[in-house]
């Protein structure tokens, strides 16, 4: 692995594309430390140091610290993914975007669609964001005076924290357009990793030699867990027919074609964690109820059985939704007849293509379960320690900096590692260089 690192940095293309990536991450970290103009310091330092694990610690862990800074990018890149969620919802449902969505060139219009419809998500969350600052202050005190009763200053702010996340976006883009990995999900990998040695260090101020074993034997297993899981596949056989082209025949054989156990990957991960934190923002906008109120308190903060109940099931939702999609977009089944490959018993075409998402839905569901229960392990484990230990001690791991930064951030760092290596590998690869996984 060291060797092939070697090769990447040798190579003066690739070079480029690793130094480009970083260089676009140390951008949005020090934009993350650019904050709003007219923002409250001094009260928002003093909201973070009350707020002990819950929703505010979390949203400022997957905005890489930029909402302890309330920084213009306070809203990460999560408006562009609850656009897309939005889109890839209705695409089945609207005719006219299907068949946009099929047409040449049609993934295109559907990110162009995705970037217009990402503008009033950024602008939604902003508000709903600060009320829902406003309301862990409590009356009185403002985080922003001047906000909602001055025009000049709520429109500042509002396009302030607008533009920020389009400039997010476009950074991400850039990665994916010039750097190396996925940007959008690179963006977020450095968001959580940015936070870890904050996290680290106020886990170790007590406890240090049983927290800091603790924190190692979790980490270290939920890294080989979710490594499994990603290299998981189902090996399904394919053979290809003999073709004669004049004297010579070609084709023939056996190949697989290898059905991933978890082929979403850590997106799950990323659309839970944007939607999770939804119903809180639009409650925000309401006048307070009893419904309301049970949202705040079950879903806006992250721990509860009912939190921990809803990202449960979002992640194993999601897990589903989006192997659909990529199966549909990959088109395997027509790509077989196409080039002359059938599945051994199993007609080419339409049962071809019943038979693959079957297969795909059964071991999902194996994948979905294994990545919804390391979301929710600080659930489980808060559990088991009020159990074992009484109420108090669970409490005070509930509220643990450094909880946030367990199993979710880690599934999501360790993906983003895993695609971003299977990119340099193929790169070498195409350079006949031996790849980090070889």
């Amino acid at each position: 692995m060291l060797e092939a690192a070697q090769n990447a940095l040798r190579l003066p293309d690739l070079r480029r594309k690793i130094m480009f990536t970083i260089m676009i991450l140390l951008i949005y970290q020090f934009t993350a430390h650019v904050s709003v103009p007219g923002v409250d310091r001094e009260q928002l330092r003093n909201l973070f140091d009350s707020s002990q694990g819950g929703l505010l610690d979390v949203l400022n862990l997957l905005s890489g610290g930029a909402v302890r800074n309330f920084s213009i990018i306070a809203n990460g890149v999560y408006p562009y993914i609850t656009a897309s969620i939005i889109l890839q919802l209705l695409i089945p449902i609207i005719p006219r975007l299907e068949a946009i969505a099929r047409e040449p060139g049609g993934q295109d219009k559907i990110t162009q669609y995705t970037y217009w419809l990402a503008i009033p998500m950024a602008i939604l969350q902003s508000v709903g964001q600060i009320n829902i600052f406003q309301a862990q202050l409590g009356g009185g005190i403002d985080l922003i005076p001047g906000f909602g009763s001055d025009f000049l200053t709520t429109a500042a702010v509002i396009s302030t924290m607008t533009a920020g996340t389009m400039f997010a976006i476009w950074l991400g883009e850039r990665i994916t357009e010039e750097g190396i990995g996925n940007g959008i999900s690179v963006i977020i990998f450095a968001g959580i990793v940015a936070q870890v040695p904050r996290g680290v260090y106020n886990l170790l101020q007590t406890r240090f030699i049983f927290n800091l074993a603790s924190f190692m034997i979790l980490v270290a297993l939920t890294v080989v867990v979710i490594v499994f899981l990603n290299e998981g596949t189902r090996r399904i056989p394919v053979q290809y027919g003999k073709r004669v082209r004049g004297r010579k025949m070609y084709g023939g054989g056996t190949q697989v074609v290898p059905l991933r156990i978890n082929t979403a990957g850590m997106i799950p991960l990323i659309f839970a964690q944007s939607i999770i934190a939804f119903p809180a923002i639009v409650v925000s906008f309401l006048p307070q109820g009893s419904l309301g109120n049970w949202i705040t308190d079950n879903l806006g903060n992250s721990r509860g059985f009912w939190y921990w109940t809803f990202y449960f099931l979002l992640v194993v939702g999601f897990t589903y939704f989006y192997t659909d999609v990529m199966m549909q977009n990959q088109n395997l089944a027509e790509n077989l007849q196409r080039n002359g490959g059938f599945i051994p018993g199993i007609r080419p075409g339409r049962r071809t293509e019943e038979y693959l998402m079957r297969v795909v839905r059964r071991i999902t569901l194996v994948g979905a379960l294994i990545l919804g229960g390391l979301a929710v392990m600080p659930g489980l484990m808060e559990i088991v320690i009020s159990l074992v230990y009484g109420s108090a001690a669970a409490q005070s791991f509930s509220q643990n900096p450094a909880n946030v930064i367990g199993p979710s951030g880690l599934i999501i760092v360790v993906g983003v590692v895993i695609d971003t290596m299977r990119q340099l590998e193929a790169q070498l690869m195409m350079r006949n260089y031996g790849g980090f996984l070889s």
